[in-house]
């Protein structure tokens, strides 16, 4: 994710001011680096309106509150502030990142005396993956990491921390040729990519893992609602690695992924199918109209 030139020129909103792009800074003793106490959202804008921007908002205040940070705005301050940021920047379409920290007033692990900070930046980015990506399917390769049991990480919080185990998951599917990374749980059932929600297709129904360790993503809860609309089945369960494997198409869904065919895990090819192409349609007939 590479940040445009002209990104330089964009406008920050921070604990309830503007500034310019440059002056969004905070001191390197602060306690969401140091201890990772931090929680975000990504948002996409489309045609110069942020998509379900409202139930992005909630969860950012309901993923805060789970890292027992209260935070001064409400979500209609958030909101506010957000169309603010969009239209001060005049971009038409790109990524929103709200954030939430922990400052540096105090260190340590609990650090009750920190304060809670709030930002706002937006740039121009295109597709996660690129138009010839989703013309072939993403490769993953399945990760050596897993995804945390709930009594052992916040995991229905969109928290920094969490992320880590993505990031080294998708280095090494790099590392090894492949574009992302296929992720288990902590039981070794199929979970997600190293940061996008994923969903199989097997004789026209679609069977995706059940979100009880991972994020339960909004592009994630509006693809099922699209596919319910078209009546396609849509089944939440358990999936093993092997069923996976005989599933006819398989795709990932996130803000910043939208739909993304997958044509190979590991050793294994799959074809885009209809079911796939279909929700790739749908949603960017939705986030457009």
């Amino acid at each position: 994710m590479l940040l445009p030139e002209n990104v330089k020129d964009s406008t920050i909103w921070m604990n309830g001011e503007f500034k310019n792009w440059s002056e969004g800074k905070i001191h390197m003793i602060n306690h969401g680096l140091h201890y990772a106490s931090s929680v975000f959202e990504g948002e996409r804008v489309y045609n110069g309106k942020i998509f379900k921007s409202k139930e992005h908002s909630e969860r950012l205040i309901r993923s805060a509150a789970i890292l027992k940070m209260d935070v001064d705005f409400s979500v209609e301050d958030i909101e506010k502030a957000k169309k603010e940021v969009v239209a001060k920047c005049g971009y038409e379409n790109a990524y929103l990142r709200c954030f939430v920290w922990r400052g540096g007033e105090g260190m340590g692990i609990s650090a009750p005396s920190a304060k809670i900070n709030i930002a706002i930046a937006t740039w121009e980015w295109p597709s996660y993956f690129s138009k010839e990506l989703h013309e072939t399917g993403i490769s993953l390769l399945k990760s050596p990491w897993k995804k945390p049991s709930p009594e052992t990480a916040p995991v229905k919080s969109k928290a920094a921390g969490l992320y880590m185990i993505g990031t080294l998951s998708k280095i090494h599917a790099n590392e090894n040729g492949y574009n992302d990374a296929l992720m288990l749980d902590y039981r070794g059932y199929v979970a997600e990519s190293s940061g996008a929600n994923l969903f199989s297709v097997k004789n026209g129904e679609i069977i995706t893992p059940t979100p009880d360790c991972f994020l339960n993503g909004i592009t994630r809860l509006t693809i099922i609602d699209l596919a319910k609309e078209a009546g396609i089945k849509v089944t939440e369960k358990h999936i093993s690695y092997d069923e996976l494997m005989e599933a006819d198409e398989i795709f990932l869904t996130g803000t910043a992924a939208e739909v993304t065919p997958v044509g190979k895990i590991d050793d294994q090819t799959f074809k885009i199918g209809p079911v796939t192409k279909q929700m790739m349609t749908d949603y960017a007939k939705l986030v457009r109209s």
